[in-house]
């Protein structure tokens, strides 16, 4: 089922009456400087059969609390503490400039209260605590902060950017600059699913080097399953030379039909399925071995974009002047310049031999046919001896060529 943010828990503990809390009240983003004020307070005097009881008297000081951050201009990033001395707290609320509430935790001795997530960037926060003082004196304590504005934001893109995609496609985020505390941001980024689907996040270099994260399930999606990201980076340090992020970021998507695409470049066919049966076998041709860097890569890669007519280039692979055309039905599966797509010019050789620069060809009417049933998502499996090895991690969503447990191990979190 799609996700919600947590409604925040009120936490609110009774004079007297000394009992653990679960969870105090929390939701919201960032830091900011204070200014502490105090003022004692008490439940409404209790009753017995309707007639009123005999106050209970709280003797000795009042609690102290102290807030962290504080002060004005401070910087994001760290979560927010509120501290009771001399007695325990019985509420907290953490709000920010837009009324929203940051969620947190109370510690086992009732003394602190820690921020599930850290003060953001730009914002000024107010804090509220009830307290209960050691000889049960009651007291409240309010204070502010606000924290600077970020020296460097940190950005990032999320995929796919389709409603609906097919069952290989992963969820993948690349950031603009460098992430050095991986598991800070992991444990912010949340992936949830309809149907409990079982999954992990892998670290690794994305084709342009930058830096990035995908989370792919143990086995293929099953088909209709909604999928939920929730990015919660307000306000975290991705690491001294990315700087912070300044929001959060949510995407959704579904999962459409079982499509998958076998590539078997000995036998040069290419067979489409869809919920395991074959809908129809084309003759391609493949990467010519015989030419170094011709050769198509081998292994599980993901049909990342349908791009129509696409004007390719062998300089743009790095194979000099060799071909400059514009090509139609084009399913582009990695970023080095991998396609499947219509090769009216090598027509002799679909089914016969492997003569392409390293995409898959097929005929016009082939290629027609198999890019309306295509979904960006689907797997495009590639077979046989012809092949030059698998694409590295990173270019394209090669993420299914790891073994589920090695995967697994990229996680930051393992």
């Amino acid at each position: 089922m799609p996700i919600t943010s947590p409604r925040p828990i009120s936490y609110i503990k009774k004079p007297f009456v000394r009992r653990r809390s679960a969870r105090l009240a929390v939701v919201a983003a960032v830091l900011a400087p204070l200014a502490l004020t105090a003022c004692a307070s008490g439940d409404p005097a209790p009753t017995v059969d309707g007639k009123a009881a005999a106050p209970t008297k709280a003797g000795g000081p009042a609690a102290t609390v102290a807030v962290t951050p504080s002060g004005t201009g401070t910087r994001a990033g760290a979560p927010v503490k509120v501290t009771a001395r001399g007695g325990t707290l019985t509420s907290v609320t953490v709000t920010d400039g837009e009324g929203r509430k940051l969620k947190g935790n109370l510690s086992a001795k009732d003394t602190v209260w820690t921020s599930e997530r850290p003060a953001a960037p730009g914002k000024t926060y107010r804090v509220s605590a009830g307290t209960l003082g050691e000889g049960g004196t009651p007291g409240t304590r309010e204070t502010s902060f606000s924290t600077a504005e970020a020296d460097k934001v940190n950005k990032l893109e999320m995929w796919p950017t389709e409603r609906t995609v097919g069952i290989a496609h992963p969820v993948s985020v690349i950031f603009d600059d460098p992430v050095t505390n991986k598991a800070a941001v992991e444990k912010a980024l949340k992936v949830t699913t309809d149907n409990g689907t079982e999954g992990s996040w892998g670290w690794i270099k994305h084709h342009d080097k930058r830096e990035r994260v995908d989370w792919r399930p143990r086995e293929y999606w099953k088909p209709g399953t909604k999928v939920r990201l929730e990015a919660l980076l307000d306000g975290v340090d991705s690491g001294a030379a990315g700087g912070l992020f300044a929001r959060d970021y949510d995407l959704s998507f579904t999962i459409g039909s079982a499509q998958e695409v076998k590539v078997d470049l000995d036998s040069k066919r290419l067979d489409f399925r869809r919920d395991g049966k074959t809908v129809r076998k084309i003759p391609v041709s493949g990467g010519d071995p015989t030419h170094g860097d011709k050769a198509s890569w081998s292994g599980t890669q993901v049909l990342m974009r349908k791009a129509g007519t696409v004007r390719m280039t062998s300089q743009s692979v790095g194979l000099g002047d060799a071909y400059d055309k514009d090509v139609a039905y084009s399913m582009h599966l990695t970023w080095s310049g991998a396609y499947a797509h219509a090769a009216p010019w090598n027509s002799a050789y679909f089914g016969k031999a492997n003569k392409s620069s390293g995409c898959i060809g097929m005929s016009t009417t082939n290629a027609a046919s198999l890019y309306g049933d295509i979904q960006v998502g689907d797997p495009f499996t590639v077979t046989g001896k012809d092949t030059k090895g698998l694409p590295p991690q990173g270019n394209g969503y090669s993420n299914w060529n790891l073994p589920w447990q090695e995967w697994r191990k990229l996680s930051a979190l393992s």
